[in-house]
């Protein structure tokens, strides 16, 4: 017979088996029941429906596994018997093997025997059903399946399960149990087990681990204390290794590269056109440490500090510098710690100072002076570079080399009067000019990649250690004090208005007839004098009482007449003062005049040149118009007159009267003689005798 592809065929009923009986199933046979027929096997356990394992076919028959009756052929078969149940006049349903008394197996299946009562009708071909439900479908109560048993009800396939259409033998789901995938349900992957075996425990399905032997919980516990030991010790080791961690030495010193040692040899030339920068600083150290801050301005050049720190002394307070003369205004009540000075200085208590070279004030003036030049530098083989750094954001090499020395001052050297007429210095002697020689030792230079220093540490010769650091964007313009030329401005020449004031200068001197003066002049160390008097054009003839303002109680009288000079020194009232009294009128009796002298200070060459402006046509040299300015409430045009090595610079108002009279003295200071045009009294004048000419 030709079967389908996927169809398992039926085998054709046997021939010897006889239709059943009209009346319904035949009745199982029971003669014999204790002993079996002769011919017949013993039935098994196994063999029982439920049990696990198919029966034994006949011989006689081919082995075919029948195929296992679909759910709506059960349905058909118990559907009929539920609604004969209850009717009236039905006959009662045969009664089943398992209802017997006494029969707990069924018997032993003898299909194809000859002898044999007939299957009943529908069943000839078929195996016995099994009343044990296969695994996956549930009994649903009342009803029956055509066996006598429950009928199970068909459940719904999980969602992800793999369902197998043909039940497999013990040992094969033995075999295959090690190498299934674990469930969720433990319920859904038991099933039938084999005769003679015990049901063993439920498969593993706890993920976390809660459920393990604790064999394998302690082995678990174990391995995580290990690692978190192992952890907390890498991160003991790693804070330990953080906080001994040091950086690495910085690189060995090298000679510069030919980019390095440009920058270098260009430095001077930058600071020169950068004009000015902001400075802060020490020198020395301990209790000896003296701090400044302040300007530099290399283009004029000056130096503007507000000095002070433990070691300070009596330069503390302001200070202003160039290269040939250093003044102080010296302020003893001022904090310890410095602060950036006032952009434009007070007017008064200006002295002129001459700190001992190479140390402290007068070796940072040096040193900053010395920083700034008109030309590159030739380069440095000596020169090394040290490391790098930061500076203002900027990156910066470090690197170490000497400096140029700053070039000395060319002003001629002359002796500085005191107010008694005799030479100041040490000793009284001659002292030279303030030079300006720069240190000779190899500082560590800041330079960033423009060729601008920032900051500059290192030794001075004495061997006192020096920081200076710089402000490149703290720029602001200076403004110098009167006795070093006053605030800047831009010379041009005359106009033909300032020409003729200046030309007309001698007839107005002598038509004012004279003028009340005040002196300051600066013209030494111990020799910073103030003066206060007359001046007298028609006379030619000046009188004057001159003190030293650091030298309280000394008090001079100066007379002069017809261009000689005469000092005389008279008691003082024991205070120290910035301007002095006006001289006594007549002079005091008793008092003995020396011989008259020919000038021959910087305070003489003042006021020779202050009264000879009233005769002849006027100052003579060239001139130029410095700056416009302001004395006594008055606006000035300040024009400077230089004949030789002699700068005058005369202030004249816009009427045409002179304000002031300066003169540049040999220290590189400008001395004032402010005047007052006006009516003067009679003026002392010389004795004639053998001593006056």
């Amino acid at each position: 017979m030709e079967t389908s592809p996927g169809r398992r065929s039926r085998p054709a009923p046997s021939p010897d088996v006889s239709p059943p009986p009209a009346d319904g199933p035949a009745e199982p046979t029971t003669d014999g029941a204790d002993e079996p027929t002769p011919g017949t096997r013993t039935p098994r356990a196994a063999d029982q429906p439920g049990t696990g394992t198919p029966p034994p076919q006949s011989t006689d028959q081919p082995h075919l596994d029948p195929p296992r009756p679909h759910a709506a052929d059960r349905q058909r078969v118990s559907a009929p018997l539920a609604r004969t149940a209850g009717r009236p006049g039905a006959d009662p349903p045969a009664p089943r093997a398992i209802d017997q008394p006494g029969a707990g197996t069924a018997p032993p299946r003898t299909a194809g025997r000859h002898g044999a009562d007939p299957p009943p009708p529908g069943t000839a071909g078929r195996a016995p059903r099994r009343t044990t439900p296969t695994p996956g479908t549930r009994v649903e109560p009342g009803s029956t399946s055509p066996d006598g048993g429950p009928a199970p009800t068909a459940v719904p396939r999980e969602p992800g399960r793999r369902h197998r259409r043909a039940r497999s033998t013990a040992g094969d789901r033995l075999l295959a149990l090690p190498f299934r995938r674990r469930r969720a349900d433990p319920a859904a992957a038991t099933g039938p087990l084999p005769p003679g075996r015990e049901a063993g425990p439920p498969p593993d399905t706890d993920a976390d681990g809660t459920d393990d032997p604790p064999e394998r919980s302690a082995r678990r516990r174990a391995v995580l204390v290990a690692l978190g030991v192992t952890a907390a010790a890498s991160a003991a080791a790693l804070v330990a290794g953080l906080l001994s961690w040091s950086p690495e030495p910085a690189d060995p010193a090298r000679p510069l590269t030919a980019p390095e040692a440009e920058l270098l040899a260009a430095m001077r030339v930058t600071n020169q056109r950068d004009v000015r920068a902001g400075v802060r600083g020490s020198v020395g150290t301990g209790d000896a440490r003296t701090e400044f801050v302040g300007w530099v301005d290399w283009a004029r050049p000056l130096v503007y500090l507000d000095v002070g720190g433990p070691g300070a002394g009596t330069e503390r307070g302001l200070v202003q510098a160039n290269r040939s003369a250093l003044v102080v205004r010296p302020d003893p009540a001022a904090t310890p710690s410095p602060a950036p000075p006032p952009l434009v200085p007070p007017a008064d208590r200006w002295r002129l100072r001459e700190p001992p070279a190479g140390r402290a004030v007068a070796a940072v003036r040096d040193l900053l002076l010395g920083l700034s030049a008109n030309r590159t530098d030739p380069t440095s083989t000596e020169a090394r570079w040290l490391g790098q750094d930061t500076a203002e954001g900027s990156p910066v090499d470090i690197l170490q080399a000497s400096l140029p020395t700053a070039p000395a001052p060319t002003a001629p050297t002359t002796a500085a009067p005191t107010a008694a007429g005799t030479s100041s210095g040490a000793g009284g002697g001659t002292s030279g000019p303030a030079t300006g020689g720069g240190p000779s030792w190899r500082p560590r230079l800041w330079l960033d990649r423009d060729a601008r220093l920032h900051r500059l540490e290192g030794r001075l010769s004495d061997d006192t250690p020096v920081t200076v650091e710089l402000a490149r964007s703290d720029r602001p313009t200076l403004r110098p004090v009167d006795a070093l030329g006053g605030r800047p401005g831009l010379p041009r020449a005359l106009a033909d208005g300032e020409t003729d004031r200046l030309v007309r200068l001698p007839d107005r001197l002598r038509a004012s007839g004279g003028a009340t003066l005040t002196l300051t002049a600066p013209l030494g160390p111990t020799a910073n004098l103030r003066a206060a008097g007359w001046l007298s054009w028609a006379q030619s003839a000046a009188y004057l009482a001159l003190v030293e303002v650091d030298t309280p109680g000394r008090r001079t009288l100066l007379r002069w007449r017809s261009g000689q000079v005469a000092r005389v020194e008279v008691p003082g009232d024991g205070a120290a003062t910035e301007l002095p009294a006006a001289p006594p009128l007549p002079p005091p009796t008793g008092v003995t005049w020396p011989a008259d002298q020919p000038p021959g200070d910087d305070l003489d060459r003042l006021l020779e040149a202050a009264l000879r402006a009233g005769s002849g046509s006027g100052p003579a040299g060239t001139t130029v118009r410095v700056r416009d300015d302001r004395v006594a409430d008055r606006a000035v045009d300040v024009i400077e007159v230089r004949s030789g090595a002699t700068a005058l610079r005369w202030w004249i108002d816009r009427s045409g009267l002179p304000r002031r009279l300066e003169l540049r003295t040999g220290r590189g200071v400008w001395a004032q003689l402010d005047l007052t045009p006006g009516r003067v009294p009679a003026l002392p004048v010389a004795a004639p005798g053998p001593a006056t000419r």
